[in-house]
């Protein structure tokens, strides 16, 4: 089984687009789609539906990311995990370090972590 990926209002669609496109049989969902959290949604919310609903988060959410998972972990909540993209890459890079995430990772090997791409 591989990973799911939410990506935050802040991502391109493009990146979701293609991720698709590549990988028509893994899953990308996007904030404001129908039954997701709606544009707009605060992050503490989100990274909510993400552990409930076993999403791990894509976001260019650089700079209050980090606090918001520090608030979510210190009231004993626990979320998949979060990518953070980085504007370095192209657009065919990103979706190649999501692909390998995606199909060769544990199920929880990004629990309760922040991850910068590229993977080291």
């Amino acid at each position: 089984m591989s990973l799911k990926f939410l990506s935050d209002e802040n991502v391109d669609p493009v990146y979701q687009t293609q991720y698709l496109l590549r990988n028509p049989n893994l899953v990308m969902r996007a904030v404001g789609e129908n039954d997701l959290p709606p544009k707009g949604t605060k992050d503490p919310e989100i990274l909510c539906w993400c552990e409930e609903n076993g999403f791990i988060l894509v976001t260019n959410n650089r700079k209050s990311m980090p606090v918001h998972l520090a608030d979510h972990l210190a009231v004993g909540r626990h979320v998949p995990g979060i990518l953070i993209l980085n504007a370095n890459l192209s657009i065919g890079q990103t979706i190649d370090e999501l692909t390998l995430i995606a199909v060769a990772s544990f199920d929880e090997e990004y629990q309760d972590q922040i991850v910068h791409l590229p993977l080291p």
